[in-house]
Parts: structure tokens; C-alpha cells; sequence
């Protein structure tokens, strides 16, 4: 039988690129809902394509829009955020791929482990949010967390096999994006435009903008340790530009293994889709011709900060996590919006974790609290320095 998805926030990078993987294995996948935020040119032509039962868009002020363009179609067309928690409960749906971008991921995933789907993770501000909440829920309702992150998915490949022997430690590897070798001095000046060239992946605006300031691998590390059971000194974070090797695993002995591969995100999309299934893959292999060295390096935390407020959040726990999420989502956006610097996102960052309120053992309702909270505070200091 095929394995219906339920694919939320559908129009993103990772969405699409799932969407490449389901076009090649039609025997093997279906859609059954679609999500989007706002952009409904592109879900309409997805759910046109894909012929889901459900599409849901976000934004409540396209839902005319949606319902007109689809008017003609067997589709049920839903909206608002409620709708997006709602979607994923339906009985068909065996795995909900959680692609939307940020803190607005945590509700449907929750729902979606609730409702007892396997959960194809994208959306890692989810665990960096609330990892304790949501791995005692998985836990709680037996719900498989397969990660879709490069990162993770290649830890996750590591261990296979190898769950009964304990782990030393894990090496997430980074490509330093775009801006490794600038001085401080001159990461002053980065635009907007520079910070959106990353050099070897195809990702979102967001994404993109935190891999360039590291925030993407400190999010990363916080998800890994909620992941795999491990303390943050477990995780070590090393710079690897050519993205050949996707992350490493250190046994007790010594041993390490490493997973290799080319930088496409549909490989680790269609892992976590067939697991633990391999399916045959169109995209090209791994031609070791073209790589003369494979080179390694230390991050520099006094020039990208924000990896090292990651491992300050993780070791502090309670809510610290869920505050650095949200002033980063707020310092991003206002950067993308030319609001503020590349280094300044940083100053943002670091003095929200300051100032806002910690709670040391959070329920869900703090973990809203609190980002609204830090989102005011975030938003307030970029007000100051704008």
C-alpha cells in the first residue's frame, strides 16, 4: 500500500524537494494534504498536480483566493492555524513531513504525535523550542521521529545498527557558509543579498540567513541532543566546506563513522520517507575525482556568536532554547528586511537571552509565553538600534 503524507509547508525548499521525491516514487507515496503560509499560486499548482484530499493555507485572508482557484476539484480547502493542528489527525495519514519554517511548526507537530503519525522532522525549531516536551510526547504515544536534516539524518544512518553501543560524542559538520573567512570587520558590511548566496545548498531565505551566522548549526546541536539522548559537551561542531561528509559519530572505542554523500537534500527527504527502505535515486553520485582534500576546522564563536549562545541556551535548559529561537527569528526577519546588520542579529540575540524571563521546567503554555516575550523584547531592541 502507499503511504499517504500529509507535507506541511509544501511551497518551502524542503516541501518541493519532497514533493521531487514523490513524483519519482508515485507507487510508493501519496499526498494527502498540502500546507502553505501565504504563497498560493504555488500550492494551487501543487494541489493540481498532486490531487490531495486536503490543502491548507495559513493565512486566512487567501482562503477565498484558494477556494476559487480549486473550485472545480474533489479538494477540501481549509485555513487558519488551528487548520494546520487539524489536518494532521485525519485516519489516512501514516507520516506528516513537518517542513514549515520556525516556531509556528510546534503545534501541528505535537498534534500530528498526539494523533500517533511517524513524524518526517524538517522543522527544527520544534525540538529547539520545546525537545523535552516533544520527546517525552513521542515517547508517550510511540511515535517514530525520523530526521530530515542533513545533519541528523546522517547521524541516524551512523547508528544503524549500532543502538546498543554508547556514543562518545557526534561531530555536526558545517560548510561555514558564505562568510568563514571574513574578518569581523568586514562581516560588518555583509548585505542581504551576499548573506542569500550560500555556497552549497538550495535553502529558503531563513535558513539560508542562519547558516550564514551559524545559528543553523547551534539549532542543529540543540535538536541532536534531544534526538540522540545526548549532553551538549557530546556534540562538537566541526567547519567542513566541501559538504561531502554530512556528520559523524564517535564510538567508545574510538571507531568513527561517517555518512558521505552529495549536498541534495531529496536523499535524506527520501530516507526518512522509505525507512528503512534505500530507494534508487536519479540525482547523480558521489564522484570522489573532484575532491582533492577533504578539510576540516574549528568554528570561530567570537566571530559567529550565535553558535555559541546555542550551546549557552542548551546548557541552561528550561525555556533559554525557546528564547533564542524567537529573537532569531525576529533578528532574521528584520534583517531580511534591511532593518538591521549581519553582526547586529547577534547583539539582538544576546541580549534577549538576557532579558527575558526563565522558567526552568516549562509547559506548553510557558513555552508560548515565552515567545511572545522574547519576540517583543527582540523587536523592541531592533526599534532602538534601527
Amino acid at each position: 500500500m502507499k503511504r499517504k503524507l500529509a507535507i506541511l509547508g509544501s511551497t518551502g525548499s524542503i516541501g518541493t524537494q519532497a514533493l521531487e521525491v514523490v513524483s519519482e516514487h508515485t507507487d510508493l507515496f501519496e499526498v494527502y494534504a498540502l500546507t502553505a503560509n501565504k504563497q498560493t499560486d504555488v500550492l494551487i499548482a501543487q494541489a493540481r498536480r498532486f490531487m490531495p484530499e486536503v490543502v491548507v493555507i495559513a493565512d486566512e485572508h487567501k482562503y477565498p483566493e484558494m477556494k476559487e482557484a480549486l473550485s472545480d476539484l474533489p479538494i477540501k480547502v481549509w485555513a487558519g492555524a488551528d487548520a494546520l493542528a487539524q489536518v494532521v489527525e485525519a485516519g489516512p495519514i501514516d507520516m506528516v513531513l513537518t517542513a514549515m519554517v520556525g516556531y509556528a511548526g510546534l503545534k501541528p507537530t505535537v498534534a500530528a504525535i498526539k494523533a500517533g503519525k511517524a513524524i518526517a522532522l524538517a522543522n527544527k525549531e520544534t525540538l529547539v523550542v520545546a525537545g523535552e516536551l516533544i520527546t517525552s510526547l513521542a515517547a508517550g504515544h510511540k511515535t517514530p521521529i525520523l530526521p530530515v536534516d542533513s545533519e541528523h539524518s546522517a547521524i541516524f544512518q551512523c547508528l544503524a545498527g549500532e543502538w546498543d553501543n554508547p556514543v562518545e560524542k557526534i561531530w555536526l559538520t558545517a560548510s561555514g557558509g558564505p562568510f568563514r573567512k571574513l574578518t569581523k570587520k568586514e562581516l560588518a558590511g555583509v548585505t542581504r543579498a551576499q548573506a542569500l548566496q550560500h555556497p552549497n545548498w538550495r535553502m529558503g531565505a531563513k535558513i539560508t540567513i542562519d547558516s550564514a551566522s551559524m545559528m543553523n548549526k547551534g539549532f542543529e546541536m540543540i535538536e541532536a541532543k534531544w534526538l540522540f539522548g545526548l549532553r551538549p559537551e557530546q556534540i562538537r561542531v566541526v567547519v567542513h566546506p566541501q559538504s561531502v561528509i554530512h556528520s559523524m559519530v564517535e564510538f567508545e572505542d574510538g571507531a568513527v563513522m561517517a555518512q558521505l554523500g552529495i549536498p541534495d537534500m531529496k536523499l535524506p527527504i527520501s530516507y526518512a520517507f522509505s525507512y528503512p527502505r534505500r530507494l534508487k535515486s536519479k540525482a547523480p553520485g558521489l564522484d570522489f575525482s573532484q575532491y582533492n582534500s577533504l578539510t576540516f576546522e574549528e568554528p570561530d564563536t567570537e566571530r559567529f556568536r550565535n553558535l555559541a549562545f546555542a550551546f549557552e541556551a542548551a546548557a541552561r535548559g528550561g525555556n533559554a532554547p525557546c528564547i533564542l529561537n524567537a529573537a532569531n527569528e525576529i533578528a532574521v526577519a528584520a534583517f531580511l528586511r534591511e532593518e538591521t546588520g549581519f553582526l547586529q542579529m547577534s547583539d539582538i540575540i544576546g541580549q534577549t537571552l538576557l532579558k527575558a524571563s526563565f522558567i526552568a521546567d516549562p509547559t506548553f503554555e510557558d513555552y508560548a509565553a515565552t515567545d511572545a516575550e522574547a519576540r517583543k523584547i527582540a523587536s523592541e531592541l531592533i526599534k532602538i538600534t534601527h
